[in-house]
């Protein structure tokens, strides 16, 4: 394995917009819409993001707002329904998501005694040679493993939840639905490609017949550490992997970098996330990520960034020698 290529990122959307404390299970679970969801209306995006995710549309981290992601997912949504490719979420695109909604879209979920046993890193450093100094590079806390488990963003999670002690064993949360029962998983033998669109800011699984398995937002490469070009392939898959850093790395967003070799240990907060799919290209590969809500928003040091949870989904449909084809 080669974990080499991960860097601190630099953001290309710096912001989105606060999070509507006032919104509810109710709003999201009942959101209908007549024409086109205007762009604050945060039950209807939600609702949308959980029905494409569990469609495989990823649109990244669940949180309510109609960003580039989301955009991005209900486009490759609307192609392969044969509506109109707008982005937007209008009226036909909405009835057609709807068609495989099964059950709420929120859901209560009960906090366990697992869930909080961690080990948990309240703070995770900055600082290279202090990361390699811990044992391991958990969540944070029982927010941040709960908000990834069920693909959202904490302020979102946390909004849905104002009341709720995410401490304590037994509080009842809302989360979103994004495991369905019976949900059919992809066939690995009828995965043909990955196509990693740079331009875009996507990856694709592409079946034999040449159709879209799945879509997830990436962050791929920068300038000054772009990704490759044309076609390698998948060589191994490592779960739970360690990051090596080397101070011959190029970083990007790096400047206060260690002079010696640092291991940095395994966890969900590791540089490279909780999975590395590796490829047969020195130094480059396809990982998780620590922060999820950056994931297509900013640049990587040349490899391949998906969220966590859509890496460990994607580690399951690949195997040794499936090509990975990088397009601009």
């Amino acid at each position: 394995m080669k974990q080499v290529c991960i860097g601190t990122a630099v953001l290309l959307v710096l912001s989105t917009p606060a999070f509507a404390a006032s919104l509810d299970a109710e709003s999201v679970n009942k959101a209908v819409i007549e024409k086109a969801a205007g762009k604050e209306d945060r039950a209807a995006a939600m609702k949308a993001q959980i029905l494409l995710d569990r469609q495989r549309y990823s649109p990244g981290v669940i949180d309510g707002h109609f960003g580039d992601a989301t955009e991005i997912a209900l486009r490759a949504f609307q192609k392969d329904n044969g509506l109109k490719e707008t982005g937007k979420l209008d009226k036909d695109s909405w009835d057609k998501l709807s068609e495989a909604a099964e059950g709420e879209v929120l859901t209560r979920y009960t906090i366990t005694a697992d869930d909080l046993k961690g080990p948990f890193v309240e703070k995770i450093p900055e600082d290279i040679e202090e990361m390699g100094k811990l044992d391991s590079l958990a969540y944070s806390g029982p927010t941040e493993a709960l908000s990834e488990r069920f693909h959202m963003d904490e302020d979102a999670l946390k909004a849905l939840n104002p009341k709720a002690d995410f401490s304590k064993e037994g509080t009842e949360i809302v989360v979103a639905a994004v495991e369905p029962e019976n949900a059919e998983k992809p066939d690995k033998e009828n995965v043909e490609r990955i196509v990693v669109d740079k331009s875009e800011r996507t990856l694709r699984v592409l079946a034999k017949d040449g159709a879209l398995i799945a879509l997830y937002p990436a962050s791929i490469g920068s300038k000054e550490n772009p990704a490759p070009d044309g076609e390698v392939k998948v060589t191994s898959v490592a779960d739970k992997p360690t990051w090596t850093y080397s101070p011959d790395l190029k970083l990007e967003g790096k400047k206060d970098r260690p002079d010696k070799k640092v291991v940095v240990p395994a966890g969900p907060n590791n540089p490279v996330g909780v999975t590395w799919i590796d490829l047969d290209k020195e130094h480059f590969g396809l990982h998780g990520s620590p922060e999820p809500e950056k994931v297509g928003k900013a640049m990587s040091s040349g490899c391949v960034r998906l969220t966590n949870w859509d890496i460990t989904e994607l580690a399951g449909m690949v195997k040794k020698g499936l090509p990975v084809v990088f397009e601009d």
